[in-house]
Protein backbone atom coordinates (compact mmCIF):
# COMPACT_ATOMS: atom_id res chain seq x y z
CA UNK A 1 0.00 0.00 0.00
CA UNK A 2 0.86 3.66 -0.73
CA UNK A 3 0.86 6.56 1.25
CA UNK A 4 -1.15 9.61 0.00
CA UNK A 5 0.81 12.50 -0.69
CA UNK A 6 -1.67 15.00 -0.02
CA UNK A 7 -3.68 14.21 2.97
CA UNK A 8 -6.36 16.24 2.23
CA UNK A 9 -7.25 14.35 -0.57
CA UNK A 10 -6.76 11.11 1.35
CA UNK A 11 -9.67 11.90 3.72
CA UNK A 12 -12.13 12.37 1.34
CA UNK A 13 -12.32 16.07 2.05
CA UNK A 14 -12.71 18.50 -0.69
CA UNK A 15 -11.37 21.89 -0.68
CA UNK A 16 -13.98 24.39 -0.71
CA UNK A 17 -12.59 28.24 -1.97
CA UNK A 18 -14.75 31.05 -1.80
CA UNK A 19 -14.36 30.89 -5.51
CA UNK A 20 -14.36 28.10 -7.49
CA UNK A 21 -12.22 29.45 -10.33
CA UNK A 22 -9.69 31.93 -10.94
CA UNK A 23 -12.25 34.11 -13.74
CA UNK A 24 -15.10 34.12 -10.71
CA UNK A 25 -12.16 35.49 -9.00
CA UNK A 26 -11.34 38.24 -11.00
CA UNK A 27 -14.79 38.74 -11.95
CA UNK A 28 -15.91 39.49 -7.67
CA UNK A 29 -12.77 41.59 -6.83
CA UNK A 30 -11.33 43.40 -10.37
CA UNK A 31 -12.79 46.85 -9.32
CA UNK A 32 -11.24 46.67 -5.57
CA UNK A 33 -7.76 45.81 -7.01
CA UNK A 34 -8.38 48.43 -9.50
CA UNK A 35 -8.33 50.65 -7.07
CA UNK A 36 -5.61 49.55 -5.57
CA UNK A 37 -3.74 49.39 -8.68
CA UNK A 38 -4.52 53.08 -9.78
CA UNK A 39 -3.43 53.90 -5.97
CA UNK A 40 0.01 53.03 -6.77
CA UNK A 41 -0.15 54.76 -10.67
CA UNK A 42 -0.90 57.81 -11.73
CA UNK A 43 -2.32 56.88 -15.06
CA UNK A 44 -5.43 54.88 -15.08
CA UNK A 45 -4.24 52.99 -18.15
CA UNK A 46 -1.32 52.06 -16.18
CA UNK A 47 -3.08 50.89 -13.39
CA UNK A 48 -4.43 48.59 -15.82
CA UNK A 49 -1.62 47.36 -16.89
CA UNK A 50 -0.39 46.69 -13.58
CA UNK A 51 -3.49 44.78 -13.10
CA UNK A 52 -3.51 42.31 -15.80
CA UNK A 53 0.38 42.14 -14.88
CA UNK A 54 -0.26 41.13 -12.10
CA UNK A 55 -3.26 39.23 -12.40
CA UNK A 56 -1.46 36.95 -14.81
CA UNK A 57 1.49 36.46 -11.62
CA UNK A 58 -1.58 35.49 -9.42
CA UNK A 59 -2.65 32.59 -12.56
CA UNK A 60 0.24 31.49 -12.46
CA UNK A 61 0.19 30.30 -8.97
CA UNK A 62 -3.37 29.80 -8.54
CA UNK A 63 -2.87 26.24 -8.06
CA UNK A 64 -0.57 26.45 -5.00
CA UNK A 65 -2.29 29.57 -3.19
CA UNK A 66 -3.88 27.20 -0.44
CA UNK A 67 -5.74 29.79 1.26
CA UNK A 68 -8.11 31.23 -1.26
CA UNK A 69 -9.34 33.92 1.84
CA UNK A 70 -5.74 35.67 1.26
CA UNK A 71 -6.16 35.85 -2.27
CA UNK A 72 -5.89 39.54 -1.67
CA UNK A 73 -3.38 40.20 0.38
CA UNK A 74 -1.34 37.59 -2.46
CA UNK A 75 -2.62 40.13 -5.48
CA UNK A 76 -1.82 43.52 -3.89
CA UNK A 77 1.47 41.91 -2.75
CA UNK A 78 2.37 41.06 -6.53
CA UNK A 79 1.16 44.46 -7.59
CA UNK A 80 3.19 46.20 -4.85
CA UNK A 81 6.19 43.96 -6.27
CA UNK A 82 5.37 44.84 -9.95
CA UNK A 83 5.45 48.78 -9.46
CA UNK A 84 8.23 47.89 -7.56
CA UNK A 85 10.03 46.20 -10.48
CA UNK A 86 8.49 48.57 -13.13
CA UNK A 87 9.92 51.61 -10.72
CA UNK A 88 13.17 50.51 -10.78
CA UNK A 89 13.74 49.45 -14.61
CA UNK A 90 12.46 53.03 -15.62
CA UNK A 91 14.60 54.44 -18.17
CA UNK A 92 15.65 57.93 -17.25
CA UNK A 93 16.58 60.20 -19.84
CA UNK A 94 18.87 62.93 -17.80
CA UNK A 95 22.25 63.13 -18.14
CA UNK A 96 24.32 65.09 -15.90
CA UNK A 97 26.55 68.24 -17.88
CA UNK A 98 28.65 70.84 -17.07
CA UNK A 99 26.32 73.44 -19.11
CA UNK A 100 22.63 73.73 -18.64
CA UNK A 101 20.80 72.50 -21.93
CA UNK A 102 17.82 75.10 -22.06
CA UNK A 103 17.54 77.19 -25.29
CA UNK A 104 19.07 80.84 -25.48
CA UNK A 105 16.32 83.08 -25.17
CA UNK A 106 17.40 85.34 -27.59
CA UNK A 107 17.84 82.90 -30.50
CA UNK A 108 14.04 81.37 -29.96
CA UNK A 109 12.11 84.56 -30.45
CA UNK A 110 9.71 86.76 -27.86
CA UNK A 111 8.50 85.56 -25.01
CA UNK A 112 5.03 83.98 -25.33
CA UNK A 113 3.14 87.39 -24.77
CA UNK A 114 4.97 88.86 -27.54
CA UNK A 115 4.03 85.19 -30.15
CA UNK A 116 0.44 85.74 -29.02
CA UNK A 117 0.02 89.78 -29.35
CA UNK A 118 1.95 88.95 -32.91
CA UNK A 119 -0.86 86.41 -33.82
CA UNK A 120 -3.47 88.47 -32.75
CA UNK A 121 -2.30 91.16 -34.91
CA UNK A 122 -1.99 88.56 -38.17
CA UNK A 123 -5.40 87.72 -37.54
CA UNK A 124 -7.07 90.93 -37.26
CA UNK A 125 -4.57 91.57 -40.70
CA UNK A 126 -5.87 88.86 -42.36
CA UNK A 127 -9.85 89.69 -41.37
CA UNK A 128 -9.57 93.19 -42.81
CA UNK A 129 -9.09 91.23 -46.23
CA UNK A 130 -11.75 91.04 -48.46
CA UNK A 131 -13.37 87.26 -48.08
CA UNK A 132 -12.30 85.55 -51.11
CA UNK A 133 -8.38 86.83 -50.96
CA UNK A 134 -9.05 85.46 -46.89
CA UNK A 135 -10.19 81.99 -47.94
CA UNK A 136 -7.20 82.06 -50.32
CA UNK A 137 -4.42 83.28 -47.47
CA UNK A 138 -5.91 81.00 -44.89
CA UNK A 139 -6.10 77.43 -47.12
CA UNK A 140 -2.57 78.26 -48.54
CA UNK A 141 -0.74 79.38 -45.31
CA UNK A 142 -2.58 78.50 -42.19
CA UNK A 143 -4.02 75.27 -43.53
CA UNK A 144 -0.74 74.18 -46.33
CA UNK A 145 -2.68 73.57 -49.16
CA UNK A 146 -0.65 73.71 -52.33
CA UNK A 147 -2.06 76.54 -55.08
CA UNK A 148 -3.87 73.65 -57.08
CA UNK A 149 -5.44 72.83 -54.05
CA UNK A 150 -6.13 75.92 -53.41
CA UNK A 151 -7.88 76.48 -56.64
CA UNK A 152 -9.80 73.18 -56.54
CA UNK A 153 -11.33 73.81 -53.16
CA UNK A 154 -12.49 77.39 -54.72
CA UNK A 155 -13.67 76.42 -57.60
CA UNK A 156 -11.22 78.82 -59.52
CA UNK A 157 -8.22 78.70 -61.80
CA UNK A 158 -4.08 78.31 -60.51
CA UNK A 159 -3.71 81.79 -61.80
CA UNK A 160 -6.14 83.59 -60.01
CA UNK A 161 -5.10 81.76 -56.83
CA UNK A 162 -1.46 82.96 -57.58
CA UNK A 163 -2.61 86.76 -57.95
CA UNK A 164 -4.84 86.76 -55.54
CA UNK A 165 -2.70 85.56 -52.69
CA UNK A 166 -0.01 88.17 -54.11
CA UNK A 167 -2.25 90.93 -53.47
CA UNK A 168 -3.00 89.64 -49.92
CA UNK A 169 0.30 89.39 -49.17
CA UNK A 170 0.38 93.20 -50.75
CA UNK A 171 -1.89 94.26 -47.92
CA UNK A 172 -0.40 92.69 -45.34
CA UNK A 173 2.85 94.16 -45.73
CA UNK A 174 1.54 97.30 -45.87
CA UNK A 175 -0.83 96.79 -42.38
CA UNK A 176 0.42 99.21 -39.83
CA UNK A 177 0.35 96.95 -36.75
CA UNK A 178 2.11 94.43 -38.68
CA UNK A 179 4.66 96.92 -39.56
CA UNK A 180 5.97 96.98 -35.87
CA UNK A 181 6.63 93.79 -36.28
CA UNK A 182 9.17 93.60 -38.62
Amino acid sequence: MTTPVCTSASNGMTRSYPYPSFASYVRARQPVLLRTARSLTANPSDAEDLLQTALAKTYVAWERIEDHRALDGYVRRALVNTRTSQWRKRKVDEYVCDELPEPDPTLCGDDPAEQQALHDAMWRAIMKLPARQRAMVVLRYYEDLSEVQTAEVLGVSVGTVKSAVSRALGKLREDPELGLVR
